[in-house]
């Protein structure tokens, strides 16, 4: 099958390409050579820029797929390094691969002592996300023996050190905020326990994990683990392009998701929620969201991608009352979440738009009540996602038709001008 397309009276034939489920892609990469033109999508909304097996996104039915996998299966039945090695490896582990990924995984989670005064270069009340950009991207100054990308062995260290150290990295960055001492991994503990007591576990005395609040933070890592060619993964792809080490592609990832529209989605929908403060002002804050002149936005309904219900809001939805209920907190945070939920489902304004509610609707609710502050919600993020991120960076460097990216551009600045020396300008 092929697609016509006619430029100056020119009609070149394309060829177009099927995926296994989704929208059928033209492939336009003779387009400039034969037409000497470009296409323009800002935002590349409408462009193809990989192939990949990984994950698939069908936003109008509200569908997420990790290697054929729905995501409400996964959360409920599944652990976090399970779904790991499902996007690293495409299927899931048997009991002995699960075990072997378990103990590579386990016996990685320490980072060289040296990083430790690494961190104590930064500022007490420096973001947790500056501290991961910097800590993540040093790793290649500590990893020297799995930085060669050409080589299969010590990309598979990489992977595994990445995802292994995240949690570490991430629990010293909030240690070091509260200016507590750092706690060595545990390894008798899952991969969501020893992150929970790296972080809120002190050297005093021993840690009880509430199985409740790891089950609700494991969910919470599987749900955010990758979600396909978002902003900050098409990032760590850019990077991985021009042939960068692991460590440096990850880091850029962690820059990308940093920004508010991405990774700090939740961190703004628990900020609403708490502005809004209890139900009974709901009214109030729905009226100025349809008021075009109000600049008040209502965060987390709505997504880039999902036109229906987020499949991951679903599951934490659930998780978010069992997580209070068990630690005997009575939000009205949660209450305004609820009832603002409901009114969203069943309000025309709402319902024509295609505004439900997403997955940040309720992280920032269950992390806060776990004990999260605000700025850890989006480094908790990154931990997650750095998974997803190292199987899409894996995917690309076995990928025999990616080349190092070069978006074009539509250029409508100054034609040739000369140049006029200094005294000669008015």
């Amino acid at each position: 099958m092929t697609a016509t397309i006619n430029v100056d009276g020119k009609s070149g034939e394309y060829p177009v390409h099927a995926g296994s489920i989704g929208p059928e892609v033209i492939d336009i990469r003779k387009l400039y050579g034969n037409t000497g033109r470009f296409t323009y999508d800002p935002g590349f909304t409408s462009t193809a820029a990989c192939e990949s097996k990984i994950t698939y996104i069908d936003g109008d039915q509200g569908v997420l797929l990790h290697r054929g996998y729905p995501i409400e299966q996964l959360a409920e039945k599944s652990s976090f390094l399970e779904v790991a090695y499902l996007l690293l490896n495409g299927d899931l582990p048997n009991q002995a691969e699960h075990d072997e990924f378990k103990y590579l995984i386990t016996r990685h989670t320490m980072v060289h002592e040296q990083l430790a005064t690494f961190y104590r270069g930064f500022r007490r009340d420096a973001h947790p996300m500056a501290i991961m950009c910097g800590v993540v991207g040093a790793l290649s100054a500590f990893y020297h023996d799995s930085t060669d990308i050409h080589d299969p062995k010590q990309r598979v260290i990489a992977c595994h050190r990445l995802i292994a150290k995240m949690p570490t990295i991430a629990a010293m960055a909030y240690k070091y905020s509260v200016g507590q001492p750092f706690l060595y991994p545990d390894n008798s503990l899952s991969y969501t326990g020893n992150f929970l007591r790296m972080t809120f576990g002190v050297p005093a005395e021993p840690y009880v994990i509430n199985p409740v609040v790891e089950d609700a933070l494991d969910k919470i890592f599987i749900l955010h683990a990758d979600h396909e060619q978002n902003a900050s993964t098409s990032t760590v792809r850019l990077a991985g392009s021009s042939g960068a080490n692991p460590f440096a592609c990850i880091a850029a990832g962690i820059a990308c998701l940093w920004g508010p529209a991405h990774g700090g989605a939740n961190e703004a929908a628990l900020d609403m929620l708490r502005e809004i403060g209890r139900p009974e002002r709901i009214p109030e804050y729905v009226a100025r969201a349809k008021n075009k002149d109000d600049p008040f936005r209502l965060m987390g309904f709505g997504h880039r991608v999902y036109k229906n219900y987020d499949p991951r809001a679903k599951v934490l939805g659930a998780a978010a009352t069992k997580v209070l209920d068990t630690l005997g907190i009575s939000d009205p945070v949660l209450d305004t979440a609820r009832e603002l939920e409901r009114v969203a489902l069943s309000d025309d304004y709402f319902i024509e738009k295609k505004l439900y509610p997403n997955v940040d609707f309720y992280s920032g609710i269950i992390l806060s009540a776990i004990g999260f502050p605000t700025s850890m919600f989006t480094a908790l993020f990154a931990l997650a996602r750095t998974t997803g991120w190292i199987a899409q960076w894996t995917e690309m460097m076995e990928d025999n038709d990616q080349r190092i990216g070069r978006p074009r551009q539509l250029y409508t600045g100054h034609g040739p001008r000369d140049y006029v020396p200094l005294d000669q300008r008015g």
